[in-house]
């Protein structure tokens, strides 16, 4: 890989994380929970691609990276559905806290 390899990915990298960063801040609170099941399910793809490369990696630094990135990618993955659950309990009803006593009928 030559300079110029390096300069082209470095540049997409920087553009993409601030059009990522520019899309997610003007999306509306009440959208935040189905734009996490989206990204989910983006995370996963990313998850089964960092797979793919670990498999097919044969020196030490590939396996390093390799490995780096599927544990990256779950933690993702499974941050990702604690904070849709979290923002799913929400929107469920409070249910009134039962205390002793309350479920026998009065004499």
């Amino acid at each position: 890989m030559n300079g110029s390899d390096i300069l082209t990915l470095i540049t997409i990298f920087v553009l993409s994380a601030f059009v990522g960063f520019e899309v997610i801040s003007k999306v509306p609170s009440i959208l935040h929970t189905p734009l996490m099941s989206g990204t989910n399910a983006i995370h996963g793809v990313v998850l089964v691609g960092s797979m793919i490369v670990l498999g097919t990696a044969s020196g030490g630094l590939e396996i390093t990276l390799g490995f780096v990135a599927v544990v990256l990618a779950t933690i993702n993955v499974v941050g990702g559905f604690v904070v849709t659950d979290r923002m799913l309990e929400m929107f469920k009803g409070r249910q009134p806290a039962v205390t002793k006593g309350d479920d026998e009928a009065p004499k």
